[in-house]
């Protein structure tokens, strides 16, 4: 690949990735609101990675942009590197789930591919990161997801927890505080229409917890 991947592009390729994920093209405003930039500066990095050799994204004024097929393998790559880091840095040094996001994100553009190899290794090759998100494989494909927010269900309904965002080391803490975390079974006992908030009971504890929409459409689950 001609395109020298910079760690400017991978912040760009990882975020359009995410934005993506739902089968949808990143907007302008919506990588300028995740990267903290100006949207003219974004639109400049976009064309420039359209005209990458080869394409990196795909970019149509006014109609977003979205990854080829090489955006995508980098974008990939750095995920891998992200969620793998975040589960030694848990699993190997301590850290708890709410800190390693941010540790993450800076050590994931560093790493080289025989470091990455012999973590991997080290942590038994994991699936999932600390918060329940997949980690893409060696040869940089994603596990098919199949959950869907805790926010969807509704009374007396059934589900596992698979994942949580992992953006917000504030809600990281709560949730672990309350016992909504990776792997935990949840009923729904009632769902309001009015406000939307779902009061659960998770399997192992006495009582119920009400959550609101701030809090379920953050928690994916599997039923």
């Amino acid at each position: 690949m001609s395109e020298v991947i910079t760690q400017s592009i991978q912040d760009y390729l990882k975020h359009i990735y995410e934005l993506n994920e739902n089968g949808g093209s990143a907007s302008t405003n919506d990588l300028a609101a995740r990267l903290n930039i100006a949207p003219a500066s974004v639109t400049g990095m976009l064309q420039k990675l359209a005209n990458a050799k080869p394409p990196l994204v795909i970019y149509k004024k006014h109609q977003g942009v979205t990854l080829t097929k090489n955006g995508e393998k980098a974008a990939l790559e750095v995920i891998r590197h992200h969620r793998l880091l975040e589960t030694f840095l848990v699993n190997t040094l301590g850290y708890s789930w709410d800190e390693v996001h941010f540790e993450a994100e800076k050590l994931e553009h560093v790493i080289s591919e025989d470091f990455e190899a012999r973590m991997a290794a080290a942590l038994g090759h994991p699936t999932r990161d600390p918060h329940g998100e997949l980690i893409p494989t060696v040869d940089l494909t994603m596990p098919v997801d199949e959950s869907r927010p805790l926010a969807s269900l509704r009374t007396d309904e059934t589900a596992t927890v698979r994942r949580v965002s992992d953006d917000d080391p504030a809600l990281l803490r709560h949730l672990l505080e309350i016992g909504v975390v990776p792997e935990a079974k949840i009923t729904v006992k009632s769902y309001s229409e009015f406000d939307g908030n779902l009061t659960i009971k998770i399997e192992g504890q006495k009582s119920n917890i009400v959550l609101g929409t701030a809090v379920t459409n953050q928690v994916f689950v599997e039923k």
